[in-house]
Formats: structure tokens, C-alpha cells, sequence
């Protein structure tokens, strides 16, 4: 067999190392404000700040060899719409459980509806499984569920939640073959996931 001309330039696929499922404490390294069709959102870009995983995401980012690298880190906070629907009294409380405990998470802090300074604050994160399908392919990734205080995280009195599962999935269970990847963070599809925003 001849050798093939772009062999040596060529990078071989490698297996990143996956965040397992978990409470973490997290830092704020950037903040948009983003409106959409469909409402308003906080998008929060974070990495691990202690403990064995701290720098995770920045790590993650370095081993991408695609063109198109994307920072994994994120959480979208839904911003309520304050129109006393049922549902978004639901938000409403989410929203400011969420402020709350960045307020408990960084003494001296105060919410005060200006966004971006939460860049550089610190708060408390709980990991579980997120099913996906997409373009024929199945499984599951490390999804920062919720955001908790800094204090619930390192006191250890936290519950990691229940995988998350695609909604015709949630009656019958996980699909024929499939298991959870209970210390699996996987990348997630490309065309699954919105652009994100911390490059």
C-alpha cells in the first residue's frame, strides 16, 4: 500500500475525558442576555472552579480538534415573561431561586436585574444524565441541571436528580439496548445544541 500524503498532518480521533454526574462549584465567565421567538434568556458560561474537575470545560475546549470548537459549559436560565400565567409564576420562582442563591453564594452580592454581573460569581451546580436522539444517533450527556448555593455543594447534603429523558422515552423508561452513562459527559451532536456563546 502506498502512503497516503496527508496521513502525517492528519490528527487522529481521541476520547475526551467525561465530567461524572455530581455536585460541582462553578465560576461565571461570561453572561448574554438573549431574546428569542420564544422568550428571554440568561445564558451563564462556566467552568469548575474546585476540586478534581476544576478547569473541566476550559480542558475540554483545548482537546476539541474541529474547527468549529464549542464551549460545553453553559446554562440557560429562562427570564420569566411577569405575565401571571400559571407557568410562568412556575419560572418566576425558579428564576429567583436561581438569584437567590448566587446572592447566598457570594457575600455582599445583590441581584439587581443587570445581567452581567454575575460574570465572576461563584455558585453551586448539580450534573445528571440528558438523553438525546439526533440524526439517527442516541445516548446521553452530562446537563448542568440546577443551580444551587455554594454551600449546599460543598456541605455534601445535596440529591444528584434523576436522569432526564426525552419525553416519549419518560413513560417506558430508557430505550431497548440503551443504559445511562452514570459517569458519562459526551459531546453533545452537532445541530442538537444553539450556538454557543463563550468561545
Amino acid at each position: 500500500m502506498e502512503k497516503l500524503n496527508g496521513y502525517d498532518k492528519a490528527q487522529a480521533y481521541s476520547e475526551q475525558e467525561k465530567l461524572p454526574v455530581g455536585g460541582y462549584i462553578l465560576k461565571i465567565l461570561d453572561v448574554k442576555y438573549q431574546k428569542n421567538d420564544w422568550g428571554k434568556v440568561i445564558i451563564l458560561s462556566f467552568d469548575i472552579e474546585e476540586g478534581e474537575y476544576k478547569g473541566f470545560f476550559a480542558a475540554n475546549y483545548k482537546a476539541q480538534t474541529q474547527e468549529d470548537k464549542k464551549w460545553k459549559g453553559t446554562y440557560r436560565l429562562r427570564v420569566p415573561k411577569d405575565d401571571g400565567s400559571e407557568q410562568d409564576n412556575w419560572k418566576m420562582r425558579r428564576f429567583k431561586t436561581v438569584m437567590l442563591n448566587f446572592e447566598d453564594s457570594n457575600p455582599g452580592y445583590r441581584w439587581n436585574w443587570e445581567e452581567w454581573t454575575l460574570k465572576g460569581k461563584f455558585i453551586g451546580a448539580l450534573f445528571n444524565n440528558k438523553e438525546y436522539e439526533f440524526d439517527g444517533r442516541h445516548g446521553f450527556f452530562t446537563n448542568c441541571h440546577s443551580l444551587v448555593t455554594v454551600e449546599k455543594i460543598r456541605s455534601g447534603k445535596f440529591t444528584i436528580p434523576e436522569d432526564t429523558l426525552l419525553k416519549e422515552k419518560r413513560d417506558n423508561g430508557y430505550p431497548t439496548g440503551s443504559t445511562p452513562g452514570i459517569d458519562g459527559f459526551m459531546n453533545i451532536p452537532d445541530g442538537i445544541d444553539e450556538e454557543l456563546p463563550f468561545n
